[in-house]
C-alpha cells in the first residue's frame, strides 16, 4: 500500500495552502523564506515524544513515506509536512530532538499527548511549549552574535508564522476520566484560557500571525470507539460516538469566539482559525472522494490496491 497519509492528507492539504497565502500573499514558493513555529500535540509531532522519552515507535510508523520509523504516529507524513512541502520548506525538525534538527526554517514544539495543562503522563504543555520558544529566541539571540545557531534573524521571528493545533487530548483525557459530559463542558472555559494567555505570551515575544487550528471529530477515531463505545445508541449515523464529537464542537466554538477577542484585543496581529473538524468528518462522511482504486497483477494474481 503507498502512504495512507498521502491519500488522505492531499485534499486536506490544498484546502490548508489556501490559508497559507492569507499570511504570505508575496510569498514565492518556488524561493520560499517563510518561517513557521509549530505548537501542539500528535497531529503535527514529528517526533519529539519519542525523542524525549527515549521511546522506539517501530513500524509501520513511516514506512510508507520515509521508509523508516520517524517518531510520527503515522505510517507517512503529518499535514504540516505537506504544509512544508507546498512552501517548499524542509521538514520542521522537533525541539526535542538532538541529532541532526534543522530550524532553519522554524521548529516544531508539538509534543505527542500534550494538553493546555501539564498532566502526569506529560510535562508538554502548551505553555511549556511557549517557553521553549522563549528559551529558542533568546539563544537565538545570543549566538547570533557569534555567528553560530539558527540563521533565524529578528525580521524572521516578527514575520513567522505561530501555528496552534492543541485541545483534543484535554477533552479526551476528561472523558476518560469517567467525567459526566457536562462537567467535561465546563471544563472548555479553562482550556480556552490557557490558549489566549499562550498566544499573548507569544505576541509579547513578536508573534504577530497565528494560524489556529481546531479540534477533530474525536469521537470518530478508532481509537475512540475501541475504547468508549458501549452501544449503538451512542454513536451518529456514520457511527461516530455523539458525545465526544458534540464535546469537541462545544470546544471549537469558543475557540472560534477566541480567536475573534484577541483579533479585536491586539489588532495589529492576524488570526487565522482553520475548521479542522469539518475538514475530518468530510473524510469520514465522504471516504470515496479521497480514495483511488488501482487494479495491478503482481505474480499472475490481480490484487485491489488503494492509493
Amino acid at each position: 500500500m503507498t502512504d495512507q497519509c498521502t491519500r488522505l492528507c492531499l485534499p486536506l492539504t490544498f484546502k490548508l495552502h489556501l490559508l497559507v497565502l492569507v499570511f504570505l500573499p508575496a510569498l514565492s514558493l518556488a524561493q520560499s523564506n517563510c518561517i513557521l513555529f509549530n505548537f501542539g500535540d500528535s497531529n503535527t509531532d514529528p517526533g519529539a515524544l519519542i525523542a524525549a522519552f527515549g521511546l522506539y515507535l517501530g513500524p509501520p510508523t513511516g514506512q510508507q513515506f520515509f521508509h523508516r520509523p520517524t517518531g510520527r504516529f503515522c505510517n507517512g507524513r503529518l499535514y504540516i509536512d505537506f504544509i512544508c512541502q507546498s512552501l517548499e520548506i524542509k521538514f520542521l525538525s522537533a525541539y526535542l530532538e538532538s541529532s541532526g534538527s534543522e530550524f532553519s526554517y522554524g521548529v516544531n514544539f508539538a509534543v505527542s499527548g500534550a494538553s493546555t495543562v501539564v498532566s502526569g503522563n506529560n510535562p508538554f504543555s502548551l505553555s511549556t511549549q511557549t517557553g521553549q520558544f522563549r528559551h529558542f529566541q533568546n539563544r537565538t539571540r545570543e549566538l547570533r552574535e557569534q555567528d553560530e545557531g539558527s540563521v533565524i534573524s529578528e525580521e524572521n521571528f516578527r514575520n513567522a508564522i505561530y501555528s496552534i493545533d492543541i485541545g483534543q487530548n484535554d477533552i479526551t483525557l476528561a472523558f476518560r476520566a469517567n467525567s459526566s459530559y457536562q462537567h467535561v463542558i465546563n471544563t472548555i472555559p479553562s482550556i480556552l484560557e490557557r490558549i489566549e494567555e499562550s498566544m499573548k505570551a507569544l505576541y509579547r515575544l513578536g508573534a504577530r500571525k497565528f494560524w489556529v487550528y481546531n479540534t477533530g471529530p474525536i469521537g470518530c477515531l478508532p481509537q475512540t470507539l475501541a475504547l468508549q463505545k458501549k452501544n449503538d445508541s451512542e454513536v451518529d449515523e456514520l457511527g461516530c460516538l455523539k458525545v465526544y464529537n458534540n464535546a469537541a464542537k462545544a470546544f471549537n466554538e469558543g475557540l472560534r469566539n477566541l480567536c475573534d477577542k484577541i483579533r479585536s484585543e491586539l489588532q495589529d496581529a492576524i488570526v487565522v482559525h482553520t475548521d479542522m473538524f469539518a475538514i475530518k468528518y468530510d473524510l469520514f462522511a465522504n471516504p470515496g472522494k479521497y480514495v483511488k482504486l488501482k487494479v495491478k497483477t503482481i505474480n499472475t494474481e490481480e490484487q485491489i490496491v488503494l492509493f
